[in-house]
Formats: C-alpha cells, structure tokens, sequence
C-alpha cells in the first residue's frame, strides 16, 4: 500500500514563507501556502515570485506550481505540518508585536488533528512558542508532545541568498518537549543539508537572538569608533585597518546605522525579556540608533556650510537606500530614516534626492517619497552639488563622493 501524501501548510509567504513553501513541494510534499495579501495569492498561484532578486526562486515557484505541489490561499488547510512564517515587528517602544503570530495561531486551529506538528519560524521574544503556540493549541484539549508536536526553529539566511541557505545552514529545532524536536526534525530532514540540533524552544528562541544581537553589538563598537574619531578628527578608516592588523582584533566596517528585518528588531526582545540583564545589548542598540542621527547632523552642516559660503541653492544626492550592499531589501533602512529627516529639515536651503539601482524595481517606493534619480542622471559635484554614499552598491565603485559614510 502506498504511503499517503505528506501535507505542508506555509503560513505567510514573504521572504522566508515563500523559499520554505517551494523548497518542501520540491522535495515531493503537498504545500499550501497562506498569506493575507490577496495580490500575493493571486502571483503565487500562477507561478509569479513577488521576491523578485531572490535567485532561483522564480524557477523553483514555476517548477513547484506548474507540478501542481504548491497552490495558495488566503486561508489555511488540513496539513501534516503547519509553519508560521509572519513577521515580528516591534512597536514605537520596542515591545514586540506578536499579532501575526496570534492571527496566525488561531487560523490554523480548527485544522489541526491528532498527531500533526505546529513549528514556529517567526523571530520571536523567549516563551512565545510556549505562551502563545502552545497555549492556543491546548484550549483545543491536545496534548502537547502526544496529540500535537510543536517546535520552533528560526532561520539564518541572508537576502538574496535565501533559497540556497536554507538548504545549506545548519538549523536548530527547539521543541516543547524532546519528542516534539524530534519529529519537527524529520521535516527539516527532508530539505536541509546541513547540520541539525535539537534543543528546547527556549533555547532556539534565544539562540537567534542572541546570534543577532552579538551582530549588533560589534556593528556598534564600529559605528563608536567612527564617531569617536571624527571628533578626535583622524581617519576611522586608517584606525581601523591598523588596529585590524593585530592576530586577535577584527573590527567590522561602519555604516550609517544598522537595518534590515533582523539586526535593527531582534536585540530589542532580549531587551524586553531581560531588562537589567541586557546593558550592553541596550547599549549597542542605541548607538547604531545614534550613528544614524549622527549622519543626518553632519550632512546638515555640510549642506548649511556650503549654502552660507555660495548662497546657492544646493542639490544633494543620497547614493543607496538599501539596509545593505547589493541587497534588494529596504526593511528598517537607516538610509530611509536619513532621507526622511533631511528632505524635513532643508527648506529654502536645499533640496534631497536619493539613487539606488533597486528602486525602480520596488512598486511601494513611489517617487512622492523618494525622489530616485537613475544614475546616469546624477549631475556631476559642484559648487551646487553634494553627492553623499550611504550604502555601498557595487555600481557606485568607481564614484567619488563629497561624503562616504559606507565604510
């Protein structure tokens, strides 16, 4: 007698929803996918990626759901396994949001039966898959461990780079009970090639942040060590590539801050959890917060000088909104933040335009809020001219820049 097909059930199909969907139904599972954006339904369902510069991912969509092993829907089905992919946000006071955790929860509950598996893949604050996974499915009367399985196991991909890390990286599982990491594992089993540890969901829960969070924090010393020596006014770069030089000192390269869904959100659950515990943590996050407004205050002055010294109007040009180098995401960029708060501030003095070789392909950036200028457009720097680098895109290589805070 043959085996009966194996059902997947995605819920969110955003950066990491998506890939996870596609990478199952290639290995021969039964997906449906789940998001609330009916736009997204719609694309996924005839074979579109709205993840457009995610390599290979396109092929893969196509692949699965011309085979007839992905569809989406705006609302769950009977599934083996349910992953919840929704995002984590954090509110004005850095609290976390877990509503889409919530939301996505409850959706799935009247689907569940007896012997399925429930995995959380949301960055989340320590205790959510207990408090908030685990606690829904038992008002249903399952038995955590016997009658539903449940585990969280958070991802480590980069942009552009998602579909193939996710094979490649090694995973953690937490379960809420050893059995449950166990037979979460023989998911993972099925489309990872790495390496995978099983743990307690407390643990992967923490785990991940942490991982972030040590990110955060050496970006910070960085971003300190820029400011401390304009003010010391020698070159950072200089510093720190000599102090680079020593067998035992790796200092990361500046930035105007720290972006992206990860770096900039998750030490701030930490920070919840564990508030006098988290000093330094509290603290790296606050100076990459304050290398950003840092930025903002010395392009000011440099456009005011200039502005005093000619009277001309100046035209200023802000090279690369991204998070990162050569990424096509745009999530907590600290290059938004800092076109925002100078297009506010200059009036009669000057006016903000921003490049970025991905902007034209990102429909939610439309030119009301960012002025792009293609570059080929860019005029040249001069008395009336500022160009300024905020994010190093291969494309701006060969540029010379009144102002670089890349690196």
């Amino acid at each position: 007698m043959n085996k009966p097909e194996q059902r997947i059930c995605v819920i969110g199909l955003g950066y990491i929803g998506l890939p996870t969907a596609c990478l199952f139904a290639q290995a021969g599972f039964r997906v449906f996918g789940v998001d609330i954006n009916p736009e997204i339904v719609k694309n996924v369902n005839v074979g579109d990626s709205h993840l457009t510069n995610e390599p290979n991912l396109s092929d893969a969509l196509k692949e699965v759901v011309r085979a007839g092993r992905l569809t989406a829907s705006i609302k769950p089905d009977v599934a083996d396994c349910f992953f919840i992919c929704v995002p984590t946000p954090f509110k004005e006071d850095h609290l976390s949001d877990l509503t889409y955790v919530e939301t996505a929860i409850q959706s799935i509950l009247p689907f569940l039966k007896k012997g399925d598996t429930v995995i959380l893949e949301s960055t989340s604050p320590p205790g959510t898959t207990a408090t908030i996974i685990g606690d829904a499915i038992r008002t249903k009367n399952f038995k955590i461990g016997e009658d539903i399985f449940v585990a969280y196991c958070p991802e480590r991909v980069m942009p552009g780079k998602i579909l193939r890390e996710l094979k490649t990286n090694s995973r953690i599982i937490g379960g809420l009970t050893p059995d449950c990491a166990k037979k979460a594992r023989q998911f993972y089993h099925k489309i990872v090639d790495a390496k995978i540890f099983e743990t307690s969901a407390r643990v992967a829960e923490v785990v991940k942040l942490v991982e972030n969070s040590y990110r955060d924090v050496n970006v910070a010393f960085a971003n300190e060590i820029s400011m401390l020596c304009a003010h010391l006014d020698i070159p950072h770069a200089e510093v720190i590539q000599l102090a680079n030089h020593h067998p035992r000192v790796d200092i990361l390269t500046p930035g105007p801050g720290v972006g992206g869904h990860c770096i900039a959100v998750d030490p701030w659950f930490l920070v919840e959890a564990a508030p006098k515990q988290t000093t330094l943590i509290r603290a790296a996050r606050r100076v990459n917060l304050e290398k950003t407004h840092y930025v903002v205050n010395a392009i000011h002055a440099k456009v005011s000088q200039r502005f005093k010294e000619t009277g001309i109007f100046q035209r200023i040009y802000l090279f690369g909104m991204t998070y990162k180098a050569d990424v096509a995401d745009f999530r907590e960029s600290p290059a938004i933040e800092i076109y925002h708060a100078l297009a506010k501030e200059f009036g009669k003095m000057a006016r903000v335009f921003v490049v970025d070789p991905f902007l034209t392909e990102r429909e939610d950036f439309s030119p009301e809020k960012l002025p792009a200028v293609a570059l080929t457009k860019i005029p040249e720097e001069g008395k009336d001219v500022i160009h300024v680098r905020l994010v190093a895109h291969k494309e701006f290589a060969n540029l010379s820049f009144t102002m670089d805070f890349s690196n």
